[in-house]
């Protein structure tokens, strides 16, 4: 069926386009498969679907949640430490599912109780937020010994920072019933707006604090469409209101039909493939803004027949360019191996880990490939199309790239930043291009208007807080105080030497 699209789309072009897709990307979960090798990580099962007997028990509480005190962690620098700040593990129980449990961390704010609450959604499809976690933004790292070192540039030093293993099978988070896997960004939507409404319920003194979406990747899905969710719960006074600000996206994928169009002009200006090689991947083009449009009012089979054909034309740029790491194009691959996160594998199987986030005999899912191919009939719909409604409401939007990012780069996402029709658009196209400065250094660029922020980050792949912490926490919270593009003084140069 899906291959018959393909050929149906394929018969509608011209015979000299009809010989430009050069051949099927692989199966979608070898594709999968590959790409969590690549961070070499190898989790066990390929989602946490689990036996049992009984499903939820939705007449007891709906979230269950205790103080996390994880194993050989001192104080940081300036004496914080688990003994006086609030840190929690918990499990929600989703309401409107078969038999799910949400996995989630959080983290009370090494500043004030009173700062902003961040949730952080890492992507994959069917990535653990962990990984962000304890590589990128949490508060803590993990050392070559699987003990625990504080992140000097953690999130949680400007905000209250919650990490949420979502959809449900990914991480920690589980179900007994296969139909509580998502297909769409409705069921993520949906799902993580009742956990926010039980999260503030449960805790109320942060109820009235600013609120903040983050994440990367695959949440560039995620983020807008959550963001929606909760800005469609707020004006229907569904239940409490979540005083949502805005949303930040980091080398995100948003609108597919326009970044998919951007991977071959940032390939040739990076060096990765000539202008001939760029020509003849680009005949593919056609074929893959049809499947696109096709999704977009056929749904399921066009949009998996979509997410093969379009993803011709990155494994074509990939084929070229060797062993080029495509999170980070000044890497080289080494085999299979393009980053090492084995460490979060064996750190989070630790007993005394387990035993300190109460997962009991669950396992922990890093990436789930079944996760990822559950969501390929999303993979190629356009996510942009929400945001003009946000940006009306003043609830800000920053989309920022490590410029070395080719998977989800950085031109991809100025791109359709840039065509996004909303009331500001012709005086944000009009704007002035700005350095980014951290203290006299140039950390990046920006563009700006109204609740509208691009930045493209210097010395930076696809996971900004990962090479740039300095920069990206100075980002974050010069972005929710409304001052990104100040020059904060008085302080050391934040831009990373990595």
């Amino acid at each position: 069926m899906i291959h018959s699209t393909i050929l149906t789309l394929l018969l509608l072009l011209p015979p000299p386009l009809t010989v430009a897709l050069l051949r099927l990307p692989t199966i979608p979960s070898q594709h999968a498969a590959n790409l969590i090798r690549d961070l070499n990580l190898f989790p066990k099962q390929p989602v946490n679907l689990v036996d049992s007997v009984n499903g939820v028990d939705h007449s007891g509480p709906k979230i269950v949640e205790w103080p996390l005190i994880l194993p050989n962690l001192g104080s940081d620098s300036d004496g914080a430490s688990v003994t006086n700040l609030s840190h929690h593990a918990g499990y929600y129980q989703i309401q409107h599912s078969y038999a799910a449990k949400m996995f989630y961390f959080f983290f009370e704010s090494r500043n004030s109780k009173k700062d902003p609450v961040v949730i952080w959604l890492t992507g994959g499809p069917g990535c653990s937020s962990e990984l962000a976690l304890f590589f990128e933004n949490g508060p803590f790292k993990i050392s070559n010994n699987l003990s625990l070192e504080w992140n000097e540039y953690g999130w949680d030093q400007a905000s209250n920072l919650l990490y949420v293993d979502q959809p449900i099978g990914t991480g920690f988070s589980f179900s007994t019933d296969k139909r509580d896997v998502v297909h769409d960004e409705t069921g993520v939507g949906n799902d993580l707006y009742d956990f926010l409404q039980t999260f503030f319920v449960e805790h109320p003194e942060l109820a009235e604090n600013d609120f903040y979406i983050t994440g990367e990747s695959y949440a560039g899905h995620y983020i807008p469409a959550i963001a929606a969710r909760v800005h469609q719960g707020n004006k229907a006074k569904e239940g409490i209101h979540i005083n949502l600000k805005g949303f930040a996206i980091g080398n995100g994928l948003t609108d597919p039909a326009i970044q998919y169009a951007a991977y071959t002009d940032y390939a040739l200006d990076m060096g990765l493939i000539s202008q001939t090689e760029h020509d003849r991947i680009n005949k593919v083009l056609p074929i893959c803004e049809a499947a696109i449009k096709l999704c977009g009012t056929q749904g399921t089979v066009s949009c998996t027949a979509a997410y093969l054909v379009c993803n011709t034309v990155f494994s074509s740029i990939i084929k070229i360019a060797g062993d080029v790491n495509y999170y980070d194009i000044r890497k080289k691959c080494i085999g299979s191996l393009c980053y090492d996160f084995s460490n979060l594998e064996k750190f989070m199987n630790l007993d005394s880990v387990r035993s300190s986030l109460g997962v009991e005999d669950i396992e922990f899912v890093s990436c789930s490939t079944t996760v990822y191919q559950a969501m390929l009939i999303d993979w190629m719909r356009n996510l942009e199309v929400g945001i003009p409604a946000l940006l009306e409401d003043d609830i800000k939007m920053l989309i920022y790239a490590g410029e070395y990012d080719l998977i989800c780069n950085w031109l991809g996402n100025s791109r359709w930043v840039h065509a996004m029709e909303w009331f500001g658009q012709k005086d944000f196209g009009a704007s002035p291009e700005v350095p980014f400065e951290v203290d006299g250094s140039e950390a990046g660029l920006l563009k700006s208007y109204g609740p509208l922020s691009f930045l493209k980050v210097h010395d930076a792949g696809h996971m900004v807080p990962m090479d740039q912490p300095k920069a990206s926490l100075e980002m974050l919270k010069r972005w929710m105080e409304g001052s990104l593009s100040k020059r904060p003084y008085g302080q050391e140069n934040l831009v990373s030497s990595i």
